[in-house]
This record gives structure tokens, sequence and C-alpha cells, in this order.
């Protein structure tokens, strides 16, 4: 009798709605677009941007005799890796009068709903699912882990590759760490005509910023462990 054998579960990732609020929480500027113009915010800070978007139930927004209104957020990497733009977010919703930025009563954004775009494609998220949704307890420490992990131990990046199954292809120009969240880590691999992503799970689901240090280092361990089947890089 021929036994069954079952595919292995993809690697628990956020969820959109959690990638969307986790964008939100650790967004520095956004993009207003009006019917009338576009206005760049910057130097915003997680007090000032929740002045501007409240999720509230739609019974109570301002549409339609308020002002449409958009707000987008571009999610950047904070390592030096090549296509840096991670996702797209676009918030749309109404304010009570047209967007002026020392006008208070133009900055209350209610919600309508969201579009997270990535390389995988384009999802929107409506208010309930993004209500209940978290954002991720790395979304505003991320930048600061990955910028250490390559200044201060970058050759322990490559280190990591000893996980990625398959294995990646060889000839590697360069490796680095391009996202971290309470799920795992992903690595850029970088070659000469492209690059591809791998995603390592960590061993458990963080439920603090600080317990991604022993995640962190748990990989190490069991990438130490690894065999080496074969050298991506040069004198590696």
């Amino acid at each position: 009798m021929r036994s069954k054998t079952t595919a292995p579960l993809a690697p628990a990732r956020p969820t959109h709605a959690e990638r969307i609020r986790s964008v939100l929480a650790s967004a520095h500027s956004m993009t207003v677009v009006t019917d009338r113009e576009r206005t760049e915010v910057t130097r915003l800070t997680a007090q000032a941007l929740a002045g501007h978007v409240h999720l509230h139930p739609l019974e109570t927004a301002f549409g339609p005799e308020g002002t449409p209104i958009s707000l987008e957020f571009t999610d950047v990497a904070p390592t030096p890796v090549r296509d840096r733009v991670r996702a797209r977010v676009t918030v749309t919703g109404w304010t009570a009068a047209p967007y002026r930025s020392d006008a208070p009563d133009s900055q209350c954004v209610q919600f309508v709903h969201a579009t997270l775009e990535t390389a995988e494609g384009t999802a929107s998220v409506g208010l309930a699912e993004l209500t209940t949704a978290e954002a991720d307890p790395l979304a505003t420490a991320e930048a600061g882990m990955l910028t250490h992990l390559v200044d201060d131990h970058a050759e322990l990046v490559p280190l990591l590759l000893r996980l990625v199954r398959p294995a990646p292809a060889p000839g590697a120009r360069r490796v680095l760490p391009v996202a971290v969240d309470r799920y795992g880590i992903t690595l850029r691999v970088e070659y000469g005509n492209g690059h591809t992503d791998a995603r390592l799970p960590f061993p458990s689901r963080l439920e603090a910023a600080d317990q991604a240090g022993s995640q962190i280092q748990a990989l190490l361990n069991s990438a130490r462990r690894a065999s080496h089947r074969g050298r991506l890089f040069a004198g590696w």
C-alpha cells in the first residue's frame, strides 16, 4: 500500500491586514492625495498618524458630503538591497473639509478601505479585518535590528543560507536581510541579473521585540550545525 505524503505547510507570515498595520505603525512619511493636489507629509510619528487615520464604522463617515482622500505609504527596506521598495499601502476615506495642513477639520480621515501592493500582488482590506489586526511587534524596531545585523555582524548573514531549502542557485554576489517580523527573517540573495528572496521561519512566534535576538541566535545555531553543501560566495 502506497503511503500518502503531505506537502509541507508554507511558513507562517503576517496577514495582509497585519502588514498594513505594521506599515502604518512604522511610517515616517506619507503622501496625501485629493482631487486637487498631492501633499508630502514628512517627519511623521505614530501619534501624528493616529490623529489622521480613524478606524470608525462606515456609518459615522463624512461621505458622501465629505471630501474623498487617499493616504499613500511606501514601505522601504532599511538595508541597501536591490529594489528596496517592499510594499505600498493606500488608505482611502473621507475628510470633513478639503485637505489643508493647517486645518484640523480636514486632517481627520474617516476610513473606507486599504490596499496593500507587494511583489506578490495586490490585496484590499476592509475595516473589520484591519480593526482586529495588530501591527507586528517588530514593526518599529525592524530597521534598527536589520541595520545592526548588517553593520556589526555581516559575516553571520551568509551563514543563514545553509538553512534555505531548496538551496539557492550558485553564483550569488551578495546576501542581505530584507525583512524581519514575528514569524521569521527574509534574506535577499542577489545575482548579476536579478535576485530571489528566501524566508526562514523562527522556531516559535514572537510576542515581543526583545525576543528577536534569541530567535535569530537559534537560527544561527541551526545553520552552524547544518552540513555545508557548496559555497555560494568566493572565499566563504
